[in-house]
């Protein structure tokens, strides 16, 4: 169950990424492609797809940062350390 487990939560870090990616991409062309057909241009469309790609992977850094900062369980079982009681045990 537990190997299922890890599985799962590979999976749906995954789909946060392809997400965290694609959502602001796809706004900003959309919005960029509606601005053109008001506007009888041609730029917006490349301009807003490039903003939304700059966000996507500012997205996908942060979200990608904030999963190497948590601590992990396996990475403290692998080194045999308790981290929780190291400091108490020093003496």
């Amino acid at each position: 169950m537990k190997y299922n487990r890890n599985v799962y939560q590979a999976l749906m870090m995954i789909t946060q990424f392809g997400i965290n990616m694609l959502v602001p991409i796809f706004i900003c062309t959309f919005l960029g492609m509606f601005l053109d057909r008001k506007l009888e241009s041609s730029v917006f469309t490349v301009m807003l797809f490039f903003v939304g790609a700059l966000a996507g992977f500012t997205n996908v850094f942060r979200f990608a940062k904030r999963i190497y900062e948590q601590p992990s369980v396996t990475r403290k079982r692998s080194t045999g350390k308790n981290t929780k009681n190291s400091d108490h045990t020093k003496e």
